[in-house]
């Protein structure tokens, strides 16, 4: 029986490695650019910086310390220098792909954070494993800066898996839609025409204003902001604001609002604010070559037909009025059916015998008054 050497002995008392086994051990250094390890073998692992993160210019004493635990890969048993070379990235990366493979099978839902914001998109490492989201599946609406997007963590799901290619897609855009359906669904569920709501403003156009009700957007006309002329919407809204309004009409997926409400329709008492006699004060709104319109109150617009402005022959009424001036008038007219009310300001001015009465009527008064101050010298 021959005898065995020490040195037999103590490198049979290690185990064997080989390359592509995962080992664990324990760090005994760390420096910034690698890491040590103590693998029960008779020599020590090493893992570089760049076998441990893709992240360039990282001091590894930050992040590991002496007697941790890690599992690594082996890539070399000897380097030629004695040591084995062991890579943590690579099986970091193994174990994500692993898990990406299970997420894309599944259609599971994954939440991770936003590693990088690139040119076409965003890149997302989940256990050194590297998901791309292209731009246009980032959000359900146009992006145009992708920048916030940077540390935040966002849902995702896997719609593309082929690591051998390293084209791995993830798409946040069609969970978002998935979440706007459920939402609108439970909001056509509740809503009815007639109900009064709460809104966000979230787009103001020359037509109108889209109101965000919490799962689909209505559309506030510009006829239904008011019982008053509304010129300009995006005078009187603003992006982000919150309103109230009724629901007007749902007709599919369309939703139509108001804030017109009854209790403040100018026409509920307008038979006895405008009664056919009445003398009231208006401003002038609009003018057209027949006459002009006078709002008499928010909402109540009547015509002031041009051959009732002035006794005498007037061409048109800018001849005579203004936007913006305020007139005297008198009501000749009142259709609550149909909304629609005529005015004279010629009802106002005396007749050509009247004026003349009046006139003579003056003259006397001056004359009685010039006699009363001669008899009195």
């Amino acid at each position: 029986m021959s005898e065995i050497s020490f040195e037999q002995m103590l490198e049979e008392s290690f185990k064997t490695i080989r390359n592509g086994e995962v080992v664990e051990g324990t760090v005994i250094d760390v420096k910034p650019d690698e890491i040590i390890l103590n693998i029960g073998y008779k020599s020590d692992g090493i893992i570089t910086r760049n076998e441990y993160t893709n992240e360039p210019n990282v001091d590894l004493t930050q992040i590991v310390s002496v007697g941790d635990t890690m599992e690594s890969k082996v890539l070399k048993v000897n380097d030629g220098e004695g040591q084995v070379i062991l890579t943590y990235k690579r099986l970091a990366a193994e174990r994500g792909n692993k898990k990406l493979e299970e997420a894309f099978n599944n259609q599971e839902v994954l939440k991770a954070k936003v590693d990088q914001v690139l040119e076409g998109g965003l890149s997302i490492l989940i256990d050194e494993a590297r998901v791309f989201i292209p731009a246009s599946l980032v959000s359900d609406t146009y992006e145009k800066d992708l920048g916030k997007y940077k540390d935040q963590e966002i849902e995702f799901l896997i719609t593309e898996f082929n690591p051998r290619k390293r084209r791995i897609i993830g798409d946040r855009k069609q969970l978002l839609l998935a979440k706007k359906e459920e939402l609108r669904q439970a909001l056509f569920a509740r809503i009815h025409v007639g109900d009064v709501i709460e809104g966000t403003v979230k787009n103001v156009t020359d037509f109108g204003a889209f109101i965000d009700l919490g799962g689909a957007d209505g559309l506030l006309h510009i006829s239904e902001m008011s019982w008053g002329r509304v010129e300009n919407p995006k005078k009187v809204f603003k992006v982000g604001s919150v309103v109230k309004v009724f629901i007007k009409d749902i007709k599919e997926r369309k939703i139509a609002l108001s804030r017109k409400f009854e209790d403040e329709n100018p026409w509920r008492d307008a038979a006895e604010k405008f009664a056919v006699g009445n003398i009231l004060t208006g401003v002038v709104a609009r003018m057209t070559d027949f006459g002009a319109f006078v709002e008499l109150a928010p909402g109540v617009d009547a015509l002031l037909h041009v051959s009732q402005i002035a006794r005498e022959h007037v061409d048109k009424p800018s001849d005579v009025l203004k936007i913006g001036q305020e007139i005297r008038v008198k009501v000749v007219d009142f259709n609550e059916a149909e909304k629609k009310i005529s005015l004279s300001m010629k009802a106002l001015l005396p007749t050509a015998e009247e004026a003349r009465a009046a006139a003579e009527k003056e003259a006397q008064k001056a004359k009685d008054e010039e006699a009363a101050e001669s008899s009195e010298e």
